[in-house]
């Protein structure tokens, strides 16, 4: 077999793989199987040789560490598709820090043609010598020989993963795989094959990004950082990589940083090294290198694992292993019989954890303030706590990237794949410490701006001719500088007054708007809010009515308002709705309110002008009397039916009439089938999932809200929409006029008072207090070379440019594409600025505007190493999410696997260092992309479960389209929050653990967070103390599961908990409710839906596999 020929073909993706004659599966669900150890692994997937089943007499094994099994795992049927042929990896804890190893037959001479692995011969442990030179480790050798659970290597300082705690992978269900989710016996993993002679570096390249380096553990030992080149400066043999921030870029260009490796049995085997070199001894599987002297935590020499071609060896007693609380072994576990325990496997501490990236960005990024005057600074992830200092381009809590360094040209943007895209949040709001941005008046000529493109000064333009003229730094053009904004310049041809002007100095601020600005040429009134209350028989039935008229009494008292002024300047009015209308007339000068209803729904008009829109103060007596009437009224009703596009526009021309934009708030509980325009019917149909009409689920039914909608945005009448349902709505179609609008949807799955008020009134407070930007209009204009070419959220475009936001709020983002339209300079970088001219609360009509300036690169490596992961993610979510409207969801999975694996294998083609195929690796800013992705892939969307509603599956689908970075990083990877391990009097947030159920030790508490979920797992082992600290009862049986609410208890640990809850809950824009789950319990299934790192019951991979088949995928693009 050729060293460079093609792996033999694979059953497809996700297809159910055959079983190998000639060895004998283990047992399912805890039957005994054949006692015989699989020795060694055929060539990766190719077929297996006949095996003969041998037991190697010296191979200890420590008991397998974990808790429980998967649940995931262990009910998924036999036959259950996985991932490609997967096979056996190993546990290493701790980093990637590895000798790569590779298995070679011991009679082999050095330059023969490689032979097939030999299947047959039992093996001889080899203890480690002293430490090897920089070319002995630069030999990079795979191929693994597995033996059971071992002891975790020291995590580095740099490049450690997750917790150093041996556990058993949850690899999902296997064909005829253990019920713990082992790999199928007799298959090798995939990930990697490394070659090269231990004198020989490998050619040399220009430097490439920092990656990180995993390899799949040979049998487990202590191991050395490998390396695929020089080492990093300050960076010694023995020890670690050095810790580097995940972002830096890496140091002098000759130094060759290492690539993250993740490494096991070979596709094709590499080149062999014959037994007889001099100057080496056997090694771990019959490769070469240095023996090693004993490493720190390790008792004695590391007996290292058995080589092939040599005779069995006495059995070697196991290192110790370090004490961890989640270590202590489950009943279920140990009660199997031996050869069914978790022996073959990748130790998930061996790939990249995004806790682990979390927590170094946080501890090397989070003390330093981010200073944005550089060009091009990737900044910190949107997991760390920062501060901004804003000295000339905007702060990353308005805009995100998903690169900070752009290709020069298309033909590179093209090979490298990585979409160049900005997720841009116009009216974030900002923590109490940094200022908001400056509001510039330019009296009656407005803000000075370009000639020919209309750009905004800003501090990129150039003055020229002592400050006479500008120069564009958008599209070159020299404008002349109007004398009332003349000013001088310094020696360095800068203005003299340039800290003085916050257009010349910051990258965000804002320039109050002339009339030139707005609708019609006259400037804008305040705009109005008006509540629209379904008051048919379910709405009066769940106490909705009733709750909402009590709170909004109150409410109104807190609506926006500008700065310091006393009073809102927003006018409310009121109406009510089944499958007629009623407005109400508050006026003032009123004893009593007065109801007019309007039955004529196909015709909507407003029966009332005067009094129907007032001022909140001046009426407030006239409300207060309707509020608590309109329960009352109502309370006998039995009407069902109920319209619904009426409603809105009824609204519209409210507002209409009294020439001001506003917002609706609507409060609705059924599908709109009584007769009137926008009546819908029922086309809820499960079996349309997974066919080429899946789509039409995401599509809305009829195209009258769409012409609603557009009206809508041209009056500035922004809908913010409230469901209640007890059964299918149609959120597909319902949530079509708020997401065009730049409204929000909130919906209460069959709500009830006392178990959902607390959520619901603590969103509608939110909502309705949250700063407003009304009839907006948002345009993105860039420097020469790239244009904005795609836009993804909740607003409307009737041209190509400009985006029309009826209304915009703080949390809500729009995505913008970039696409190359000419060469970028490496010198002149890109620039983009958005500009946003908008109505605020108080009727002033202003532009805000942010500025960036992005580096341009001619290397590829460059490119790579100013990633932004998490944005990246964003993006590749909304495109997904969008896609499924138009196409089937398989073809939108595929899509974005293919994406990805391009992405990956365009690094390691042209920025990796040269290694063998076998070799997963990843660029250092991008090695969660895999973890992150998978994520996406096994989402409600792209693969919903058999619990997951169309209605469900829809609201999630606009929801994440307007989500920024942060929101889509907790939403796609939950926080995982252990609660019991750090002591009571420590009130900071505990440090999470990964999303999976091998993390969950059943004598603790852990909070899960996913920013619209919150979930309290309660270990079926806690401590009856801490039951009784925080729920109040003795016992684990005697706690309510399903309980929404902590009781209120005088001890630590409850108010602890209680604050971090409400700490998780004041970090999101939505209010998340919380549910109890107990272990062992019917809603444990739910909850395990959201760890996310292993296998799902709707077939999602988990993250171990679907990294192998990433490895795959990024193989056959590089063959």
């Amino acid at each position: 077999m050729s060293v460079n020929q093609s792996a033999p073909p694979v059953p497809p993706f996700e297809q159910p793989q055959p079983i190998y004659p000639g060895y004998h599966q283990s047992g399912y669900g805890g039957q005994p199987g054949s006692t015989a150890l699989p020795t060694h692994y055929g060539t990766y997937n190719g077929p297996v040789p006949g095996y003969q089943q041998t037991s190697p007499q010296g191979v200890s094994r420590a008991p397998p560490s974990s808790g429980a099994p998967p649940a995931s795992t262990a009910q998924a049927p036999c036959g259950q598709a996985a991932y490609g042929q997967f096979s056996q990896g190993d546990v290493q804890n701790g980093p990637s820090s590895t000798v790569h190893l590779q298995r070679l037959p011991s009679s082999q001479p050095f330059g023969s043609p490689p032979l097939a692995p030999v299947v047959s011969q039992p093996a001889l442990l080899q203890p480690y010598g002293p430490p090897p030179t920089s070319a002995q480790v630069t030999a990079q050798l795979a191929g693994m020989q597995i033996s059971g659970a071992v002891a975790p290597a020291p995590p580095p300082s740099g490049l450690g993963y997750g917790l150093p705690t041996p556990l058993a992978s949850a690899s999902g269900s296997f064909p005829n795989s253990g019920p713990y989710g082992s790999y199928p016996q007799g298959q090798a993993l995939p990930l990697s094959q490394a070659q090269g002679h231990p004198g020989v570096l490998p050619p040399q390249r220009s430097a490439p990004p920092l990656a990180s380096n995993f390899t799949s553990p040979a049998s487990g030992g202590p191991r050395m950082p490998s390396m695929t080149g020089p080492l990093l400066p300050g960076q010694s043999f023995g020890g670690p990589p050095v810790s580097q921030p995940n972002h830096v870029s890496s140091t002098p260009s000759q130094a060759l940083t290492s690539g993250t490796q993740i490494t096991g049995p070979p596709g094709a085997l590499p080149p062999m090294h014959s037994p007889q070199q001099p100057g080496y001894q056997m090694q771990q599987n019959g490769s070469f290198g240095p023996a090693r002297s004993p490493q720190a935590n390790y008792g004695s020499p590391y007996p290292g694992t058995p080589a092939f071609g040599s005779q069995p060896g006495p059995p070697q007693p196991l290192p110790p292993k370090r004490l961890d609380p989640d270590a202590i072994p489950s009943p279920q576990l140990n009660e199997l019989p031996p050869q069914q325990k978790t022996r073959h496997r990748i130790d998930p501490d061996a790939i990249p954890s995004p806790i682990q990236v979390i927590e170094d960005d946080r501890n090397n990024r989070g003390s330093e303030p981010f200073v944005t005057g550089v060009r091009g600074q990737v900044p910190p992830l949107v997991t760390t706590n920062f501060l901004v200092k804003d000295q000339g381009n905007a702060s990353p809590r308005y805009i995100r990237c998903t690169s900070y360094n752009i290709p020069c040209t298309s033909d590179m943007a093209k090979q490298a794949q990585v979409p160049l895209a900005a997720v841009i949040k116009p009216l974030a709001s900002l923590p109490p410490e940094e200022a908001s941005p400056y509001v510039v008046d330019h009296g009656e000529s407005g803000p000075l701006r370009c000639n020919r493109c209309k750009a905004y000064m800003c501090p990129f333009m150039q003055f020229i001719e002592g400050g006479r003229r500008f120069q564009c730094c958008f599209c070159s053009c020299i404008n002349d500088v109007p004398p009332q904004y003349f000013q001088h310049l310094d020696h360095t041809g800068k203005r003299v007054d340039t800290y003085d002007r916050p257009e010349l100095s910051m990258g965000s601020y804002e320039f109050l708007a002339t009339v030139d600005y707005c609708k019609n040429n006259k400037f804008p009134s305040p705009p109005a809010f008006i509540f629209m209350i379904d008051v048919s028989y379910n709405a009066i039935r769940t106490g909705l009515v009733k709750l909402l008229c009590e709170e909004l009494k109150s409410l109104l008292d807190y609506l926006p308002r500008e700065g310091g002024a006393e009073e809102s300047a927003i006018r409310v009015g009121f109406v009510t709705y089944n499958k007629v209308l009623h407005f109400y007339n508050v006026k003032s000068s009123l004893a009593q309110p007065q109801m007019m209803v309007v039955s004529d729904v196909a015709d909507m008009f407003v029966p009332l002008l005067d009094g129907f829109l007032v001022n909140i103060n001046e009426s407030r007596a006239v409300i207060t009397s309707l509020l608590d009437q309109i329960p009352e009224m109502f309370a006998d009703t039995r009407e069902t039916e109920t319209v619904f596009a009426p409603v809105i526009q009824a609204g519209m021309e409210a507002l209409k009439a009294a020439e001001c934009a506003g917002k609706l708030f609507l409060f609705h509980t059924s599908l709109p089938i009584a007769e009137a325009p926008g009546k819908l019917k029922n086309r809820d149909d499960r079996k349309l999932i997974n066919t080429d009409k899946e789509k039409t689920l995401f599509q809305p039914q009829t195209g009258a809200y769409q012409s609603l909608a557009k009206e809508c945005v041209a009056q500035g009448c922004c809908v913010d929409l409230f469901l209640f349902p007890n059964q299918y709505v149609d959120v597909a179609t319902l949530s079509v006029v708020p997401q065009l609008t730049g409204g929000s949807v909130y919906k209460y799955a069959c709500f009830q008072v006392e178990n959902d008020q607390e959520r619901f009134l603590s969103d509608l407070r939110r909502d309705v207090q949250k700063v407003v930007g009304f009839d907006a209009v948002m345009r993105v204009r860039t420097s020469t070379g790239i244009r904005a070419v795609d836009f993804f959220g909740a607003f409307y475009m009737s041209n190509t440019t400009d985006v029309e936001l009826a209304g915009l709020d703080g949390d809500k983002t729009v995505t913008v594409e970039f696409k190359h339209d000419d060469r970028l300079n490496e010198e002149s970088g890109a620039l983009l600025q958005c500009a946003l001219l908008y109505t605020s609360c108080a009727g002033q009509r202003r532009l805000r505007i942010h500025n960036l300036a992005l580096n341009c690169c001619t290397q590829l490596a460059d490119l790579y190493r100013n990633c932004e992961t998490d944005t990246l993610i964003n993006y590749m979510a909304k495109f997904a999410y969008r896609g499924v409207l138009n196409n089937p969801v398989k073809t939108v999975r595929d899509s974005l696997i293919t994406q990805c694996a391009q992405i990956l294998a365009c690094y390691r083609k042209n920025c990796a260092s040269p290694s063998s195929a076998g070799q997963l690796i990843l660029p250092e800013c991008m090695k969660l992309l895999p973890v992150y992705l998978n994520c996406v892939l096994k989402s409600d969307i792209l693969q919903p479960g058999a619990e997951v509603t169309t209605d469900d599956r829809a609201y999630v689908r606009q929801l994440v389209t307007s989500m920024d970075v942060a929101e889509t990083n907790v939403f796609f990877y939950p926080r995982l929050l252990p609660l019991t391990k750090s002591p009571i009097e420590n009130t900071t947030e505990p440090p999470a653990v990964r999303a999976s159920e091998e993390r969950l030790s059943n004598g603790d508490i852990y909070l899960l967070e996913n920013g619209l979920n919150l979930f309290l797992w309660v270990g079926a082992s806690v401590q009856q103390g801490v039951v009784q600290s925080l729920f109040n009862v003795s016992s684990f049986s005697q706690i309510t599961s399903g309980l929404s609410v902590l009781p209120i208890l005088d001890n630590p640990l409850s108010k602890k908990v209680r604050g971090l809850i409400d700490n998780l809950r004041a970090q999101r824009s939505r209010y998340m409710k919380l549910i109890v789950v107990k272990q062992e319990d019917k809603l444990e299934m739910l909850f395990k839906h959201f760890l996310v790192e292993d296998k799902s019951l709707s077939g999602g991979a988990s993250y171990v596999d679907f990294l192998c088949h990433m490895h795959k995928e990024i193989r056959q693009l590089l063959s």
